[in-house]
């Protein structure tokens, strides 16, 4: 069973889509069930720039996803605010300590420094 997948992308990832001259919704054509970490293996993106699928509208962890031909994907990277985590359905899982990549240093006082 082959179908075509619609792949689009949130935030960061947007750029990922560019850079590589892909339009925004991207088509691809699978030739079966995939595991979320094949599938972004198969699309060759580092699986530690996606924190969720939404896929056919349901937010899904990339270890819990399979993508099936005909599917509609979205990629979420790590760092989606909370409001908008709410707003696409990744509430649940686990909010990345240091969204988008960012450390900060601790302040002589204690608080939050400089980004690094």
């Amino acid at each position: 069973m082959s179908g075509r997948i619609e792949l689009i992308a949130f935030m960061g990832l947007r750029q990922l889509f560019k850079d590589r001259g892909w339009s925004i919704p991207h088509f691809l054509d699978v030739e079966t069930d995939m595991a979320g970490e094949d599938f972004l293996r198969f699309v060759s993106i580092d699986s530690d720039k996606v924190e969720s699928f939404i896929i056919n509208r349901s937010a899904i962890a990339v270890e819990d996803a399979v993508i099936h031909p005909g599917d509609r994907v979205a990629l979420v990277p790590p760092g989606v605010p909370g409001p908008h985590r709410l707003l696409l359905g990744i509430h649940g899982q686990t909010k990345p300590e240091q969204p988008f990549g960012l450390s900060f240093a601790k302040s002589e006082d204690g608080g939050e420094g400089e980004e690094q």
